[in-house]
């Protein structure tokens, strides 16, 4: 989708990208809920998680994330991995994307 902004910053037209490969794009959240807060996001406009058929995609997302924890100095802490869905769940942007939060304790609960 041309008018989506995740799918222009993943083309690079936007921001700036900390992570790239064929399949997903990464950079940092511009309002952050802690010191580290990075969306990983598919390069291909997929809605929401609910119309993502694509478990490859998926388990490639997450294991994005646990590397780019590794990069943030993160993972031996621990950190937060989240997708919203939809408006009732959070989601604020409609294109699937993967929270990767940590840096700092993160506590319970909705963000």
């Amino acid at each position: 989708m041309s008018d989506c902004i995740f799918c222009k910053i993943a083309r690079g037209e936007l921001g700036a990208l900390i992570y790239e490969d064929e399949k997903v794009a990464a950079f940092r959240d511009v309002k952050p809920m802690a010191k580290v807060h990075i969306l990983i996001v598919p390069k291909e406009h997929i809605p929401c998680i609910d119309e993502c058929e694509d478990g490859a995609l998926l388990g490639h997302m997450l294991l994005t994330a646990r590397k780019l924890a590794k990069r943030e100095g993160i993972s031996e802490s621990g950190y937060r991995l989240m997708i919203n869905c939809r408006e009732d769940g959070g989601q604020t942007v409609m294109h699937l994307h993967l929270h990767l939060i940590g840096g700092e304790k993160i506590c319970w609960g909705p963000i």
